[in-house]
Parts: structure tokens; C-alpha cells; sequence
């Protein structure tokens, strides 16, 4: 007896015992509640049955001719095509270590006989919705799966792009700033003032282009997963990024202290474009009526390091905290403090790209207190040299 599978409401079960009346019963008792059943009376059958038309669930008999239940679900789970397929053991014999043995080899229940109907019915619903769920897992994981992929071939085919934007760019604007530049030179004081005007605002148009596309590449390029970590020492990072800044320092006559940092797992190149924006940042963003005062700190939180650069700038109103790390996001006029509005946003971005995060504490009139945390110990395997 091998009864082929049709369109089933709540799922396809394969029932395996050689004893007509259990097979009936059982028979009864699953298609009144919804389910397509098949019939076959010994291993042999099932192993066919299943392998051509894989169920839903196997209620499969122990003692049975030829091959018994516990070689049949042995078989079954050596099978690609059947080795998840639920097995539920059904047997008179009642010891505890027959259902043991019956887990051992990949059994999902085990039910005695004489059986009660509502209780098998119970337990095969609720097998038939925990493979249902884990159906729809899967397939829900496939879908990410195949997001996941195509958002990394867009990512680096944007990538690319910006690469070769960015270098066809800057091309013709350093042509534009210098022709500009030689132009002025050479009329010297034969400009009048609104030529003047143009000409300036002109060379000023291409720098700050310039400018935002090398932050745009850069911002494009601050998480790209290929770039390799290290356990870097941020005091020389920072040394670094201090005597680069240097001029400007004393030109608006700062002070920058800073207490021993730690050695964290970054790219160093990229940690010190975080020291170089923040501390740029509070430079830039000084009261006119105080000498900047800048302070870099790091401690120890659980299994991060968090790393603290504070100052007694203008500050940040509250309801900006979180706006100011978003690309392109301005507070105040070019005019008034020149940026591109990149520099947190790149922040955040490498950060982020370790597992850290950042984040800022603010008092108008005040100043401003960011913080940046990085892991000590990353989920990923970085290059530690």
C-alpha cells in the first residue's frame, strides 16, 4: 500500500506500520484534521516514499519485517533529500532505553501503543509548526543571504565609482584653481573690484569642491572590510595628528593635553583621521573671547575603550547630538565656520566599523565632550602585528 501525496492544508505525513488497523486509524484521525496522508507497510516503501516525495513527517513503526523502524531512520538521516525530515517513533515497546536509542539516531518523538488520538494529534501540530517555522526561516535566510551579496557588489561597484569620480574630478578643478591663480597673478592690481570679486570666488567655489570630494572618497572608503586592523599605540597616533595640526594650533594659541592612551585594534590611518576631525572640530569651533583648551582621555568600560577629546568650544544644543553625525548635516554658515560637513560622519562611520560607537556630551557656550569607543577584543580576527 503507497498512496500518493496531493495538495495538503496543514501537511504531508508518511505513515510507516505493517499492522492494518494502526495504519487506518491513524489514516482516520490525520486526514479529518487536514492533513495528506500516505500509507506504506514496511522500511522498504518508506525509504522509496520518502525519497521521491520527501513528507512533512514520518510516523514510523519499530517492529517490523525485514528492516525495522530504528535501520529505517538510520537510513533516512544518511539521505540528503531525507535527513531533516522528523521521525516519531511509534512502538509497544514501552522502556526507557528504546526511547533513548530511538533519539540517539535522530528520532524528534517517540509514541507508545496502545496511543491516545488527541495526544499524537497534539504532538505531530506541533512538529508540523516548529517545520513550517524552520521552513520559513531558511528561506527568510536565503532571501538575506541574497540581499547581503548584493549589497556588497553595490557597495564596491560604488566604491569603484567614487574612486574614479573623485580622481576625474580633481583634475580638472586643481586645473581650474591654478588657471584661476595665474590669472589673478598676472592682471595684478588691473582687477576692479567686481572682477576681483569673481575671480576669488571662483578659486574659494573649486577649493571647497575639492575638499568634499576628497571627503567624499574618503567617507566612501572609512569601513571597506578588506582594510586589515592592528593593535595600534594612539599615543603616536595622536603625536602624529598633533604635529600635522600644529600651525594651526598656534595660531589660535590652543592647548592640548592629552593622558597616556592605550593601545586599541584599529587601522591606523584611519583612528588618526578620528583624532584629526575631532580635534580640527574643536579648533574650528572656538569662542572668540577664550584660547581654545583641548583635553584627550581613554579608560576602560567592560570590553571597550572609550576615548574621550573635550574642549570649551561654542558647544552643541541638545536636540543636535545626534544630528551632527549625519552626512552633510551644517549648523552654521560656511561663512562663518568653512567645512563640508563629512568630518563626524566619517567619524562614526570607522567607529562603527570596529564595533564602537560615538557619541557626544554638550553645554552651549561651554563646549563639548566626544566620546568614541572601540572593543578591545573584536568579533572578527584582526591583523595584529
Amino acid at each position: 500500500m503507497n498512496e500518493s501525496p496531493s495538495s495538503s492544508r496543514n501537511g504531508d505525513i508518511l505513515i510507516v506500520d505493517d499492522q492494518p488497523e494502526n495504519l487506518q486509524i491513524l489514516f482516520e484521525m490525520l486526514t479529518q484534521n487536514g492533513y495528506e496522508v500516505r500509507r506504506v507497510i514496511d522500511g522498504k516503501q518508506a525509504l522509496v516514499a520518502a525519497s521521491s516525495e520527501p513528507p512533512d513527517l514520518i510516523l514510523l513503526d519499530i517492529m517490523m519485517p525485514f528492516l525495522n523502524g530504528y535501520e529505517v531512520c538510520q537510513l533516512l538521516k544518511s539521505q540528503p533529500q531525507t535527513k531533516d525530515i522528523p521521525v516519531f517513533f511509534l512502538s509497544a515497546l514501552n522502556s526507557q532505553e528504546e526511547k533513548i536509542k530511538s533519539f540517539k539516531i535522530g528520532g524528534s518523538d517517540y509514541i507508545s501503543k496502545p496511543f491516545h488520538v488527541k495526544e499524537v494529534l497534539a504532538r505531530i501540530d506541533h512538529q508540523i509548526a516548529i517545520a513550517n517555522q524552520k521552513r520559513q526561516l531558511a528561506k527568510q535566510c536565503d532571501q538575506l543571504e541574497e540581499i547581503n551579496q548584493k549589497l556588497t557588489r553595490s557597495n564596491r561597484e560604488l566604491e569603484q565609482f567614487a574612486s574614479v569620480v573623485a580622481h576625474d574630478l580633481q583634475q580638472p578643478l586643481t586645473s581650474l584653481i591654478a588657471f584661476s591663480q595665474l590669472l589673478k597673478a598676472e592682471r595684478g592690481d588691473r582687477w576692479d573690484e567686481r572682477e576681483k570679486t569673481y575671480i576669488e570666488g571662483t578659486v574659494e567655489a573649486s577649493i571647497r569642491m575639492q575638499r568634499l570630494i576628497r571627503d567624499l572618497l574618503t567617507y566612501c572608503r572609512c569601513d571597506t572590510p578588506d582594510i586589515p586592523l592592528q593593535l595600534t599605540d594612539c599615543n603616536r597616533i595622536l603625536e602624529q595628528v598633533l604635529r600635522d595640526l600644529q600651525p594651526e594650533i598656534e595660531a589660535k594659541n590652543a592647548a592640548v593635553s592629552w593622558d597616556i592612551l592605550p593601545a586599541a585594534i584599529a587601522e591606523p590611518i584611519q583612528l588618526g583621521q578620528v583624532f584629526q576631525n575631532l580635534i580640527g572640530n574643536a579648533l574650528k569651533y572656538r569662542r572668540d573671547d577664550v584660547a581654545p583648551q583641548i583635553h584627550v582621555a581613554a579608560s576602560e568600560a567592560g570590553q571597550d575603550w572609550i576615548f574621550c577629546l573635550s574642549d570649551n568650544g561654542i558647544g552643541i544644543p541638545e536636540t543636535d547630538f545626534d544630528r551632527i553625525f549625519k552626512i552633510f548635516t551644517r549648523l552654521h554658515a560656511n561663512q562663518q565656520y568653512p567645512g563640508t560637513g563629512i568630518g563626524l560622519s566619517i567619524c562614526q562611520k570607522i567607529v562603527e566599523s570596529y564595533g564602537g560607537k560615538i557619541w557626544v556630551e554638550s553645554e552651549v557656550g561651554v563646549g563639548s565632550k566626544f566620546y568614541f569607543s572601540i572593543p578591545k577584543n573584536p568579533e572578527f580576527d584582526p591583523d595584529i602585528n
